[in-house]
């Protein structure tokens, strides 16, 4: 069984690790909103881009990947 000791600090390790994968997660969506022209957040939330969402949304798929196995 565990001890409480090693739960604690499983657990702070945790937190530490998934803080970490989603600041680095937000830090690459802004450098992916930077490099595309315009803005994304106009072309998907005002003009309703189904094809900039799923290119989007792909990306942040590769991008969350990518960050898990480089923190695991």
């Amino acid at each position: 069984m565990f001890s409480i000791p090693d739960l604690v600090s499983n657990v702070a390790a945790a937190i530490i690790f998934s803080v970490i994968g989603v600041v680095l997660f937000v830090a690459s969506f802004v450098i992916l909103d930077r490099l595309t022209p315009g803005s994304l957040w106009l072309e998907l939330i005002e003009k309703r881009n189904t094809a900039l969402a799923i290119v989007v949304g792909a990306a942040s798929l590769g991008l969350s990947i990518i960050i898990a196995a480089a923190v695991h």
